[in-house]
C-alpha cells in the first residue's frame, strides 16, 4: 500500500462551472442579491442554524462579504444558471492540505435553491473539485446535532456519520452538541457516477422535478 499524499493545496478563488449552479469566489458584487434573498420570504428563517444572523441592511450583507474573505475559510457564491442570480453560498474550511482533509461549512442555500438541483450540483462541485482536481482524501461535513434537515441532508448526499462532539460550542446562547460526517476518496468514484446521472437532463421532466431520487446508500 502507497503512502497516504497531502492534497496539492487549498482552493484557489477560481470560479467552478456546472449544468445548474456556478460557484463564483465570493465578492461584493453577489451582495444585492444575496440579501435580497435573505429578506424573501423564508430567507431570514433559514439563518436558525448559523452562527450568524440575517443581515438587516445591504450594508450589513457587504460588510459581512469583507469580513469573510479576511478569514481563513474561503467561500463561494451559488449562482442560479438559470436566472444569473447569486442564491446561496458555502466555503471551504478547516483546509488542511497537508492532511488531505476539508470541510464544507457556512452553507447558506436560500429558499429558491433549497432541495433543488441546484443546491445538489453545488455540493457536488466541491466534491469534485477536492477529490478530482485537488486529491484530498477526506470531504467533511458538520451541523447541529439538532438540526434535522442539515443531517438528512448529509446521509442524502453520501456522507457517512462518524460521531457527536458533545457540548462542542455556545451556539447562540445555547450548548451545541455538534455531528460529523465524511465521505472519503475510496466513496468517491461510485458517489461520482450516481450524481452524475442524477444530474443528467435526462433525469428531469419539463416541470424540472426529478425522475429517480439521488442513491447514495
Amino acid at each position: 500500500m502507497s503512502a497516504p499524499q497531502p492534497a496539492k493545496s487549498a482552493p484557489e478563488r477560481i470560479v467552478l462551472e456546472g449544468r445548474y449552479a456556478r460557484l463564483e469566489p465570493l465578492d461584493q458584487r453577489h451582495a444585492a442579491d444575496l440579501f435580497a434573498v435573505a429578506t424573501m420570504p423564508g430567507g431570514a428563517e433559514r439563518y436558525h442554524w448559523l452562527f450568524s444572523y440575517p443581515p438587516q441592511t445591504l450594508a450589513e450583507q457587504e460588510a459581512r462579504i469583507v469580513e469573510t474573505n479576511a478569514g481563513p475559510e474561503r467561500y463561494v457564491a451559488v449562482i442560479d444558471k438559470a436566472s444569473g442570480k447569486a442564491q446561496g453560498q458555502q466555503g471551504w474550511m478547516r483546509i488542511f492540505p497537508e492532511h488531505a482533509s476539508i470541510e464544507i461549512g457556512g452553507v447558506y442555500w436560500g429558499p429558491t435553491m433549497a432541495r433543488t438541483r441546484v443546491a445538489t450540483e453545488a455540493l457536488f462541485l466541491f466534491a469534485r473539485h477536492a477529490f478530482d482536481d485537488l486529491g484530498y482524501r477526506r470531504f467533511e461535513w458538520k451541523c447541529n446535532a439538532l438540526n434535522l434537515p442539515s443531517k438528512a441532508a448529509a446521509e442524502r448526499f453520501g456522507f457517512q456519520y462518524e460521531g457527536r462532539f458533545r457540548k462542542d460550542r455556545i451556539f447562540k446562547g445555547q450548548s451545541r452538541d455538534t455531528d460529523w460526517y465524511s465521505m472519503i476518496d475510496d466513496e468517491w468514484p461510485a458517489l461520482r457516477a450516481e450524481y452524475e446521472r442524477w444530474l443528467s437532463p435526462d433525469n428531469f421532466g419539463p416541470d424540472g422535478m426529478q425522475k429517480s431520487k439521488l442513491q447514495t446508500r
